[in-house]
């Protein structure tokens, strides 16, 4: 059962999180996700509702399979604030940032603000990667369908749908 929380909490963030790299022998990735998210329910953050576990495929040079899920959560903290802490969280499970898309203990992304868009050197929302991204879209569509994306106004929901429609093939030119 989650703890009530005050009114006060005047942002609401979709976090996408993922991890596919063991902390330790005891420490493997769905341990990371679950540990990561404890803490995405204290001060001053408050975890209102997080998505099932999925497993994903990784992107770039990667060769090991993610966990990923998805979180909403409640926080005064505002948007460059907000990426400060959750770098702390990632600090804390040993994240490095050496190899774009390499493997990673933890990975945390701010994925939508209720604020709407953020547009700075060090952080852009809503991500811009999330709506080409099944393993982002899928875990949020279970815990914030309805959230529209404030860059094409579709709702999450419609965007999974979007990234799951087939595709058309391009047909080889015939010979003559």
């Amino acid at each position: 059962m989650r703890r009530q929380y005050p009114l006060l909490r005047k942002h609401l963030y979709a976090i996408g999180i993922g991890s596919n790299r063991a902390l330790s022998h005891r420490l493997m990735p769905l341990g990371i996700i679950a540990a990561t998210l404890a803490l995405l329910d204290e001060a001053p953050l408050a975890l209102l509702a997080n998505a099932p576990i999925i497993s994903s495929r990784p992107i770039g040079p990667s060769q090991r399979t993610y966990a990923n899920t998805a979180a909403l959560v409640a926080s005064h903290l505002p948007p460059l604030a907000m990426l400060d802490h959750l770098q702390s969280i990632e600090r804390l499970f040993r994240r490095r940032r050496y190899r774009r898309w390499g493997a990673r203990t933890l990975d945390l992304d701010l994925l939508l603000w209720s604020g709407g868009k953020v547009r700075e050197k060090r952080l852009i929302v809503p991500h811009p990667a999330m709506r080409n991204r099944d393993f982002v879209l899928t875990p949020l569509t279970a815990i914030a369908p309805r959230w529209r994306d404030p860059v094409t106004g579709r709702t999450v929901a419609q965007l999974a749908a979007r990234l799951a429609k087939p595709k058309p093939v391009d047909r080889p030119a015939r010979a003559l």
